[in-house]
């Protein structure tokens, strides 16, 4: 008679169940459902780690943006005027300065002002 359930076949079952476990119903239990569930739930899973990066670059730049106003300008003439004075801060770096050193960002608003005077 031949083997219709291996050791590798059982052992894919219990990768499967015990990432499923959790799940709400018939996800946690059947095989069937728990693969697609498991599928769909890391498409989400790598979705979301792409789309976390986009979450915090916007965070950064609403935070530079209100940090910037401040000072009488906006956030795009401020990243304008740092380009042109050759300042290459990223936007994370930028927006920790202004929470935890604004006399520091505020000498570069400063700087933004004078490049885009000129």
């Amino acid at each position: 008679m031949r083997i219709k359930f291996s050791v590798a076949r059982h052992a894919r079952k219990k990768k499967v169940l015990k990432r499923a476990s959790g799940y709400y119903g018939d996800k946690s239990r059947r095989l069937r459902m728990a693969t697609q569930q498991v599928d769909k739930s890391l498409v989400h899973a790598y979705t979301g780690r792409k789309d976390k990066k986009h979450q915090y670059r916007q965070l950064w730049i609403t935070r530079i943006n209100a940090a910037v106003r401040e000072e009488g300008l906006n956030y795009s003439n401020f990243i304008n005027g740092l380009a042109k004075s050759n300042i290459t801060l990223n936007r994370k770096m930028l927006s920790e300065m202004a929470i935890q050193d604004p006399l520091s960002f505020k000498k570069l608003v400063d700087v933004a002002k004078q490049a885009i005077a000129k």
